[in-house]
């Protein structure tokens, strides 16, 4: 569930419904600077009522996946 709202937050930030995503898919891959990562997770905290704890770096979808299981555990 949460990697699936994950995506769909990803699709509709990058307006793009058909984009694949995967949770080892990195930001890199998914043309996101650094901005783009600190909107998204900020997008993502919201739908989930919860805020990440970032401290190590994010590099693929599945680490913030495994933050927000965490989070809301």
């Amino acid at each position: 569930m949460v990697l699936e709202k994950v995506v769909e937050i990803l699709r509709n930030y990058k307006d793009e419904q058909h984009l694949e995503v995967t949770m080892d898919s990195t930001f890199e891959e998914l043309e996101l600077d650094s901005l783009d990562t600190v909107e998204l997770v900020m997008e993502i905290e919201e739908a989930f009522d919860t805020s990440i704890e970032m401290d190590g770096e994010l590099t693929t979808i599945g680490d913030v996946v495994e933050l927000i299981e965490k989070a809301i555990a």
